[in-house]
């Protein structure tokens, strides 16, 4: 398929976006929260090659304006929609009350910056930010947001005390299910406050802890496909963003070769997992696993039928992507378009 930009041929599934500054969200706190909101960082493990040529000429940040992500990303890339993900790292926190009021904001201020205003042809679509802290609450901001036409996923950190398959988690997949909205997982608050990282111990390079995000989401997938979390909700949807993608053949296989000898063990899990991945699960692209070899990834995107499972996202500003030519290896036409465009559209019932 030849990209034809004019015609906006894309959908991209993992577009950052950040408030200017602190007082931009604290605007939507009330007290006690709002004396004690500080935009939260890793302090811990910081990327060194931070990209400065995505800063707006208006000053800020990269992913600050709204007119100046439109110039660079957008319309340069011929994108029909930008899935936005605020960074608000909210579970890092101790208190579950406090982290719901600031996700609570930052979705009022998310739909008041970027879907609302900014917004005429409807090319920004949201996420509803949610602190699995405390389910009850989250489902409350599901429900709360699902009617806006501009909001099509509810976002999760990674970041976690406990893998996304146990029952705590089940009030924030019923809100989902019943709004038809998926989970996206996104890393966030890994190693960050009181959440541990998915590893031996912590790293010590940023390095390791970026690569490292794979292991949370394998963590989180497999909790969800061995618990029975989509026979319970046969309706409930999620995607796996900026977590790597090669790493799944050979987990897939390794999980439904265990499961035919285990599944007494488990007896609300009635098919292998891998039917239920196809049926429930997604994954976004970047950063896209490149080998020297472009025909071994190729083999790879095939055997995870890459061409109904995988979306296209840039991760903008927070990658070195530059283009969809440079990211992906020459593909069927009848891949890219999939991968692309449709299977986005598809899944989020654009």
């Amino acid at each position: 398929m030849k990209l034809n930009k004019n015609k906006r041929t894309l959908i991209d599934c993992d577009v950052h976006v950040y408030p200017v500054n602190a007082d931009a969200i604290k605007v939507y706190l009330d007290q006690p929260w709002k004396h004690r909101f500080g935009i939260r960082k890793n302090m811990l493990y910081k990327n060194p090659l931070k990209p400065t040529d995505k800063n707006p000429p208006s000053g800020g940040e990269a992913g600050t304006d709204p007119v100046f992500l439109r110039e660079q990303l957008i319309n340069q890339n011929g994108i029909a929609h930008a899935i936005l993900f605020p960074r608000a790292n909210v579970t890092a926190n101790h208190d579950p009350d406090y982290s719901t009021a600031v996700a609570s904001a930052y979705n009022n201020w998310l739909a008041d910056t970027w879907l609302n205003k900014n917004n005429d042809d409807g090319v920004f679509k949201g996420s509803i930010t949610i602190s699995h802290q405390d389910p009850y609450a989250a489902a409350k901001e599901i429900d709360r947001w699902a009617g806006h036409p501009h909001f099509v996923q509810v976002l999760a950190d990674s970041g976690a005390r406990a893998p996304f398959g146990q029952r705590q988690y089940y009030p924030i997949y019923e809100a989902c299910a019943r709004n038809g909205l998926p989970l996206a997982i996104h890393p966030g608050s890994d190693g960050m406050g009181i959440n541990q990282l998915v590893s031996q111990g912590y790293p010590s390079h940023y390095l390791e802890y970026y690569t490292g995000f794979s292991f949370a989401m394998q963590s989180h997938l497999v909790s969800l496909l061995t618990e029975g979390v989509f026979e319970r909700f046969p309706d409930f949807r999620v995607v796996i963003t900026e977590g790597g993608v090669t790493w799944l053949p050979a987990l897939m296989w390794r999980l439904d070769m265990e499961y035919k000898g285990l599944r007494s063990e488990i007896p609300s899990v009635k098919r292998i997992p891998s039917e239920y991945l196809r049926e429930h699960v997604r994954f976004t692209s970047q950063p896209l696993e490149r080998p020297r070899n472009d025909q071994d990834l190729l083999e790879v995107l095939d055997m995870m039928d890459a061409e109904h499972l995988l979306m296209f996202s840039s991760d903008y500003p927070d990658s070195n992507f530059e283009s969809v030519e440079a990211a992906f290896p020459k593909m069927s036409e009848s891949m890219e378009k999939r991968i692309f465009f449709e299977n986005a559209r598809d899944f989020y019932k654009l």
